[in-house]
């Protein structure tokens, strides 16, 4: 894209999510972390829940951005569809290799997750942009959301004589328990599981319409109006459909996205007002340097994992001694755990920072 065209803020807000993703991953104890830190165990939302379909949605304005540009130049469709599944298939096996540390047992591997879900939502999002109009691309979305509030709320859960929303008990943990190999997160279901994948694709559907809003020839202000606008009717409506089917992250419910995605946009039009409008850039660098390498930072966060929170020095890994020592020391132990998780999260700053500053990009 021309420099006209990019986005810092788009660019900001990559990176911050992948280290608030690394923040929320790694804690020091899970005994002791603030709520907002944790997702929510069914029903509702907490800032945590956010997380992960923001990128998703920053994954979908980023392909209206990349595929936009490669559709004006002309390139053959065939060409792309070959380096979108070589993408994906990429994206999806890196997932896997993760999956796999440390011990490479292949009799216990999860097949999902959250990078083999990225790769799915790109994967399918990244053809339908390139065969179908933002108007499609909504219509699809609103069919995919209504299919799957239907099947989840009408169709009764076998085994049962009516339909179930209750962890482990509903159509998509019986679809997974059915036909999804290897193991599953929660045992007997999984949250990144089979059925629930779908409404995850329009999560990448909603940020490939703001996309092409970002790419419109509207005046700035009005792009960031409409952002905010937007976002905040498909937040109000995604809080009526809570009211019949449950805002709830595991089961990726038709209202969670319409919420999540509602709120992605909203910051996405606030960071695009107050950082290519008004310009203020003082505070992007960090989530901009986050973001040049996002899957790259991720990844490195797994492996840096392995000693903060794996190799046991004394008997125990590195964040038991940690809150070993400060467990009873003031303010309270969820400070020390937040401090020990922001903690790691600079770490990986730092390849992040030193791949940035070399001019490494790591494009999977």
């Amino acid at each position: 894209m021309t420099e006209a065209k990019r986005l810092i803020s788009l660019d900001a807000m990559r990176g911050f999510t992948v280290a608030a993703m690394i923040l929320v991953n790694y804690p020091a104890s899970e005994l002791f972390s603030y709520a907002p830190l944790n997702h929510t165990k069914w029903n509702g939302l907490s800032p945590t829940d956010l997380i992960a379909p923001i990128f998703l949605f920053v994954v979908g304005v980023s392909i209206a951005f990349a595929y936009s540009r490669r559709l004006e130049m002309g390139l053959p469709k065939g060409e792309m569809y070959k380096k979108i599944l070589w993408r994906s298939l990429k994206i999806y096996l890196v997932g896997l290799f993760l999956n796999l540390m440390p011990d490479f047992n292949f009799t216990d591997l999860r097949y999902t997750g959250t990078l083999p879900r990225i790769a799915l939502v790109f994967l399918f999002c990244a053809i339908l942009f390139l065969n179908t109009d933002w108007k499609k691309q909504a219509w699809i979305g609103i069919g995919i959301l209504i299919a799957y509030w239907l099947a989840m709320l009408f169709i009764p859960t076998p085994g049962y004589d009516k339909p179930m929303l209750e962890p482990g008990i509903n159509l998509a943990a019986w679809l997974d328990t059915k036909f999804l190999p290897g193991i599953m997160w929660q045992k007997t279901w999984d949250p990144e599981g089979i059925l629930s994948t779908f409404p995850s694709f329009v999560t990448g559907i909603s940020g490939m319409i703001a996309g092409r809003l970002m790419l419109s020839n509207l005046e700035k202000r009005d792009k960031a109006m409409y952002l905010m606008v937007g976002g905040f009717v498909s937040v109000i409506l995604g809080y009526l459909w809570n009211l019949h089917f449950p805002c709830n992250e595991n089961i990726w419910s038709s209202s969670f996205v319409l919420i999540t995605s509602g709120v992605a946009a909203l910051f996405l039009g606030t960071s695009y007002y107050l950082i290519d409008i008004l310009g203020m850039h003082r505070f992007t660098e960090g989530g901009i340097i986050f973001g040049a390498n996002a899957i790259a930072v991720y990844f490195l966060a797994d492996v840096w994992a392995l000693f903060f929170y794996e190799m046991k020095i004394g008997g125990a890994p590195l964040n038991e001694h940690y809150m070993t020592f400060f467990a009873g020391v003031a303010p309270s132990p969820q400070f020390w755990g937040m401090i020990y998780s922001l903690a790691f999260v600079m770490i990986n700053f730092i390849p992040a920072y030193i791949l940035y500053k070399r001019k490494i990009f790591i494009k999977l």
